[in-house]
């Protein structure tokens, strides 16, 4: 299945659960599972516009943008980020509210039951949905993932909220209850907006993945051959590496491009996606970089 595909599944997920879980504080009163609801239409918001950025992101490279247009997906995980704070403020404004004036709860058994048929429907789309974006690297599907997955462990506190509720007879602990779901899901939004942020600012690839590009540099460097100036940078699904290969001064150019054209097409094998540019240069020529200040 397609990264889209998946998202699509998640859209008709979060409809779902929405209805599920409104249904379950409709029945309840319960303001600990109108937070959890309040979340899912955040999760139905964060789907739409995951979709929209992976076929923003799926475009080929044109005029205007050279490089193509992998990017677009970190704009879906900032997005759901921003999202996901929104929520969490209504949460928690909420909350306080039912915290000062508690309110009996009912039929719980039917809150609880509907609060874990979404909560299962959610985990099992999440766990396929993981193993689909690392398998793609695909950010964006990987913010809802793991949005899903956040949402499964805040509607298992609110379960327990309530389990609690009905053995205690304290009202109040709904609202608390309430209260840190809002601050489950903050935590979440903020570590999706800071992966946003390292990714628009151009990260290195992941270390396991730099650890295959040394290891085939390191096949083709001898006596004559050297490797130097390795950069890499990732954007979306897109990885690259840029990096100076030194030879003898005395090949011909169409033994040095035979041997660059070797080691990227050994690199894109380990690393399928990769896009490599190599600079050739003679072994005793070291290429001059000028880092460029602030203006004064």
């Amino acid at each position: 299945m397609q990264v889209g595909a998946y998202l699509k599944l998640s859209i008709a997920v979060a409809v779902a659960t929405i209805v599920l879980k409104t249904a379950a504080w409709w029945v309840t009163g319960s303001v600990s599972l109108l937070s959890d609801a309040m979340e899912s239409f955040v999760n139905l918001a964060g789907a739409v516009f995951a979709l929209m950025m992976v076929t923003l992101a799926a475009r080929p490279a044109d005029e205007d943008h050279p490089y193509g247009h992998h990017k677009a997906e970190y704009f879906s995980s900032g997005f759901e980020g921003v999202l996901i704070f929104g929520a969490a403020l209504a949460i928690a404004w909420t909350a306080v509210e039912r915290l000062v004036h508690p309110q009996p709860i009912e039929a719980l058994d039917w809150g609880i039951g509907l609060a874990l048929f979404s909560t299962a429907l959610n985990g099992a789309l999440a766990y396929s949905m993981l193993r689909k974006a690392r398998s793609a690297r695909s950010m964006a599907l990987e913010a809802d993932a793991r949005h899903l997955y956040a949402d499964v462990w805040t509607s298992l506190g609110v379960v327990a909220g309530l389990l609690a509720v009905r053995a205690t007879g304290w009202h109040w602990l709904d609202g608390l209850v309430a209260i840190g779901v809002a601050a489950n899901i903050l935590r979440e939004g903020a570590s999706l907006v800071w992966r946003s942020a390292g990714g628009l600012m151009d990260e290195a690839i992941e270390p396991e993945s730099r650890a295959e590009v040394d290891r085939v540099l390191a096949g083709f460097a001898h006596q004559s051959i050297r490797f130097d100036h390795v950069v890499t940078r990732r954007a979306g699904q897109r990885r690259f590496v840029d990096l100076h290969m030194h030879m003898p001064a005395s090949w011909s150019l169409g033994r040095a491009a035979a041997l660059r054209t070797s080691v990227e097409q050994e690199l894109m094998e380990v690393l399928p996606g990769l896009r490599a540019t190599i600079q050739l240069l003679p072994l005793d020529v070291e290429a001059q970089f000028r880092e460029e200040g602030p203006a004064p």
